[in-house]
Parts: C-alpha cells; structure tokens; sequence
C-alpha cells in the first residue's frame, strides 16, 4: 500500500474485482469437467482466453498461478474474460473434473466442450491459452476451433509431433510461442529449429525465464505480452489498484 493509503499493488494473490461463475461442461465422452468463468464486471468483454493448464500429473491444474493470475486481473485490467478448468480427472479446489488422465488423447473432448461451452455463452473472440501441457492440446487439437488465435506457453513439444505442426502451416491466424531463456525443455534455438515447419509463428524469448514463471517480474510479462495479442489498448497493465474498489 502506498504511503497515503489509496492504491494497492497489483502482485501476487491479489485479486481484482470481477464477476466470477463457477462453470461445469460435459463433453462428447460423457464425462462432467469444472471450471471458473472470470468477466469483468462493468462491462461486457472484449475478448476471451480458454486456457489449458500444465500436465496434472505433474501438478498442473485450472489455479496454475499464470492463468490465476490472468483470471484474478485481467477482467477488470483489459476488459477480457477468462475461461479456466480442470481437464479429465484433474482436481483443484474448485473440484475434480470426471474421468482420469487421458496423456493428451481424451484431451480432445475436453477441449471441444470448452469451446462449445464459450459459444453458447456467446463469448466474444476467444484465444487459446495453453501453458506447457497445454501448448500441445493447443497445437494438437486446436487448428479446428473457432479461434481468433493461439498463445503458447513454455511448449515442451513432447506430444505435439511434426504433423500436427505442419497441420498448421497456411493458417492465418497469430500462433505466438512464449520461449522461456532457461527452459526445462525447449529452449530458444531449439525452438527455433522445432518450430520451422510454422513460417508464420511468433516466437518470443524471455529474457531470464524459466518453464514455471517464477516471480511478479515473469508473471507481468506473460500478462502483458497475452494481452499485447488480445487487446493492445489496454497496454500498459497497471501495477497498482485503488484500496477497497
């Protein structure tokens, strides 16, 4: 807080104002998945991230601190909801989604249903967050959805093979790539190498970054650079928020 007592700063669990809807969909397998749908609450918005978290067996699931984060401030920082849940058999405090682990396979109906999900609320241009894991749902299974465009997070690129690269390749619409300097996985040049089959990707290296995201300074500049894609106007993110708003 500062010294006059008025403002907050925008960090860690901080959670800004939002309307916030706990969400369940089924997909075409017949199983029930749970999730969290954050818009903002004074307006309508401009624009919609269905985010897909890290591997679950690996501890990854919809409160994944980036996405919530992106849940808890960009509603009310750039007007854009946030669609977050647990694939198959992942748990949260939210709840478990039905089913187990499907490594990437049964994944698919997860993905369909939120997106059809997304189209009868009549959200309004969605993006494809996906983040580790689900970087390679996106890039495996997200070619077919009505997207305005795919953001990738620290993609490992262990299930998404060649061919589902290359299924891309002619799509006109932005694919960026967030490519962590010290990655635990695929780092900047290797990258650049597996990605070749993709002309049109945007990769981004972070300086100083790593697979997870660590520290207020890497979670402001995945936030930033998402909302660079989805809704420039609202650039720069303020850091600070009026106490008690």
């Amino acid at each position: 807080m500062t010294s006059e007592g008025t403002t907050i700063e925008i960090r860690g669990g901080v959670e800004l104002p939002a309307r916030r809807e706990d969400v369940e969909f089924r997909t075409q397998d017949g199983l029930t998945l749970v999730g969290e749908l954050a818009t903002p609450l004074d307006r309508e918005p401009v624009a919609t991230l269905v985010t897909l978290h890290p591997l679950p067996t690996a501890g990854g699931f919809m409160d994944s601190h980036i996405l919530r984060k992106a849940a808890a401030r960009l509603p009310a920082l750039a007007g854009i909801a946030v669609l977050r849940f647990n694939t198959r058999g992942t748990a949260s405090p939210r709840g478990r989604s039905e089913g187990s682990f499907g490594d990437g396979v049964g994944e698919r109906y997860d993905l369909e249903a939120a997106m059809a999900f997304v189209g009868d609320r009549g959200l309004p241009h969605p993006w494809l967050v996906g983040w580790s894991f689900g970087t390679e749902l996106a890039l495996m299974y997200g070619r077919a959805c009505p997207v305005d465009g795919v953001i990738l997070l620290s993609p490992p690129l262990h299930r998404a093979k060649p061919e589902h690269l290359e299924a891309w390749a002619g799509d006109e619409r932005p694919l960026v790539a967030l490519i962590p300097e010290h990655d635990d996985f695929l780092r900047p040049a290797a990258a650049a190498e597996k990605f070749a089959p993709l002309p049109q990707i945007e990769l981004v290296t972070v300086e100083g970054g790593k697979h997870l995201w660590v520290g207020e300074n890497q979670t402001r500049r995945v936030l930033t650079e998402i909302v660079e894609r989805v809704n420039p106007s609202a650039l720069p993110l303020p850091t600070e928020w009026p106490a008690g708003a």
